[in-house]
Order: C-alpha cells, then sequence, then structure tokens
C-alpha cells in the first residue's frame, strides 16, 4: 500500500488517498483500476479501504480508497462539510489523479461506493464516461436521506435552521458540528435508539469493531443545506449507461438502502448490464465487514468488474486485429 496526496491545479486543498496493490504488482504494465468511495462519515481505512478495497486489490485491481474533500486526512476548511457535489467531484479528481499513473489502464476504470459513497458513485456514473463499471454495495440515497429521516421530515424547517446557524457563524459564532450516532452501543440502548441501522452504526463506529480516527461521523451543519436538493440518480434513466450492479441486504433499516437500492435498479433502463443482489437475511451494516455477507457480494461484484473492465482490452484487440 501507498499514501499518497492527489492535487489538481483547481483545488486549493488536497486529497488524502491509499493505492492498493494487487499480488505481483509491476508498476511497467497496465492494470484494471478501481475508485473506491467511502461511506457518509466514514474515511478511507474503514469499508471501502479496508474490506472491499483490499479484497479487489487481491483479485488483481489496483484499487484507490481516499477520503472525502474536508473530511479525514483530506484538506479542506472548514472540516466536516458534506456536500454531494463536492463529494461526486471528488470522484472525477481521483480519476484525474489515477489517469497520469503509468500502471493505470484508463480505459479499464472501475468505481464501487459504500452506503452514502454508492449514491456518489452512482452519481458521478452518470457524466463521468471514464467509468466503465459501477457496484453500489448497500448505497444510499443522501439527499432522499436528508429530505426524510436527517431532518426529521420537515426539509423546510431543516434548511430554515441551517440558514441562521451559517449567519450566525459568519459573525463569529461557534460552528455547530453534529454528532451522527451515540457515542457507544451502551448509550443508543440506554436513550432507546435501538432502531436497526442507527444501532448497527454505532456498533461499527463506535466500537473496535470499525472505529477509525478519520471515520468521524459528524457533519457541519451550516453547510448541508445543498444536500436537500440533491437526487443521486437524477436523470439515470437517460445518463447511466454503463454497467451497474446494486448490491442490498433484505434487513431493511431507517436509512433505507433497501429502498434506494431497489430504487436505482429499477430506473438503470439504459444500463448495458444491471445486476441486483438482494442479500436474505443480512441488512445494511453486516454489509460494512461481516464476512459471510461481504463474501456473499464479492463472489458477485468480482466477476462483474472483471467482465466488464477487461471488455476494452478485448475491444481493442478485436480493433488491431481488424
Amino acid at each position: 500500500m501507498k499514501s499518497v496526496q492527489v492535487q489538481n491545479p483547481d483545488m486549493a486543498w488536497h486529497i488524502a488517498a491509499n493505492i492498493l496493490f494487487p499480488p505481483g504488482f509491476d508498476e511497467s504494465k497496465k492494470f484494471p483500476t478501481m475508485i473506491s468511495v467511502h461511506p457518509f462519515g466514514s474515511c478511507k481505512e474503514q469499508t471501502s479501504g479496508n474490506v472491499y478495497g483490499k479484497a479487489l486489490a487481491e483479485q488483481g485491481f489496483v484499487v484507490i480508497a481516499y477520503d472525502a474533500s474536508f473530511q479525514g486526512e483530506s484538506g479542506g476548511s472548514p472540516r466536516w462539510i458534506e456536500d454531494p457535489t463536492q463529494r461526486v467531484e471528488d470522484v472525477s479528481r481521483v480519476i484525474d489523479y489515477a489517469v497520469t499513473l503509468p500502471y493505470v489502464d484508463e480505459n479499464r476504470i472501475g468505481v464501487l461506493g459504500v452506503c452514502g459513497g454508492g449514491g456518489y458513485a452512482v452519481n458521478a456514473t452518470l457524466t463521468e464516461k471514464r467509468i466503465k463499471a459501477v457496484v453500489s454495495i448497500t448505497g444510499v440515497n443522501i439527499g432522499r436521506l436528508f429530505r426524510e429521516g436527517f431532518s426529521q421530515y420537515d426539509p423546510l424547517g431543516a434548511l430554515e435552521a441551517m440558514a441562521a446557524q451559517r449567519t450566525r457563524e459568519v459573525r463569529g459564532g461557534e460552528l455547530q458540528v453534529n454528532e451522527l450516532l451515540p457515542a457507544s452501543p451502551e448509550q443508543a440502548t440506554e436513550n432507546g435508539l435501538t432502531e436497526r441501522d442507527v444501532f448497527e452504526a454505532t456498533d461499527y463506529y463506535k466500537t473496535p469493531r470499525g472505529q477509525k480516527p478519520g471515520g468521524a461521523t459528524k457533519m457541519l451543519f451550516s453547510h448541508a443545506q445543498k444536500t436537500l436538493a440533491w437526487d443521486a440518480f437524477a436523470f439515470a434513466e437517460t445518463l447511466l449507461t454503463q454497467p451497474v450492479m446494486v448490491v442490498v441486504g433484505q434487513k431493511v433499516g431507517a436509512f433505507g438502502a433497501y429502498r434506494d437500492g431497489m430504487e436505482i435498479y429499477g430506473r438503470a433502463t439504459g444500463s448495458k448490464d444491471r445486476q441486483l443482489v438482494s442479500l436474505e437475511d443480512w441488512s445494511h451494516y453486516d454489509l460494512y465487514d461481516k464476512p459471510e455477507p461481504v463474501g456473499m457480494a464479492l463472489e458477485k461484484l468480482i466477476p462483474f468488474f472483471k467482465k466488464h473492465l477487461d471488455e476494452p482490452v478485448a475491444a481493442r484487440r478485436r480493433d488491431a486485429a481488424e
């Protein structure tokens, strides 16, 4: 593994990334490359990097797992901004970096995202045609979630509160950084926060199971307005033409990954190959790191990526032969 800082000419900050290499890596050769997008409130050292990224690298892919702008080890200020437009632009900027690397095959780039990262990965694929295939793991449409549960089904009230808080902050007031989860599973239980997704997220992010320094589960409240007007799947019927795989668990939780997964699978009618992997008896956070459901997902997504990221190579060979 190699840690790097991605710096684009049009960025005032860097993106921190880990590059994972396949066994027998040879820099003089070209490799299919995966951009791995972490969940909302997560970081590159968690499920996107140390579970799915690691597994894909072991299967022959170069994997770039990175921290979103304003989060983890990436730059940008103020901290803990969750801006969907920026999150999607980060994908393109990481691809910009990838295509400068001599061992990256620019015609064999895929993207994988987990949770909110799944929604961002799909959205990036709509317009970023350097992406040749996309996999969403228990993907969530963050815009839909903010308009509903995260705003207590009062998006206009949330926008008014964000506007007032932003005014306070630019006048010198203290930043409002919201912690998204209870401090521990025990505290969640004590406070009656036992809904499946909330409790299981706490068990992942707030215990040694998944806890990492960069996975802060925080959000700057005053800068989240644009999230409420964003839709991960807008224009998918027209613009999502690349192969897409959607992996969901059938144990439904409040964050809505099952619902969002079924929606984008249904709407991806222009995809060259759309596949749904619906796992009975498994939940959203089981798919972060539990060996059995992760293994079931990998059994489907690894052949999917190998099939579609090898197609451009085969096509070039056919063209050369002709």
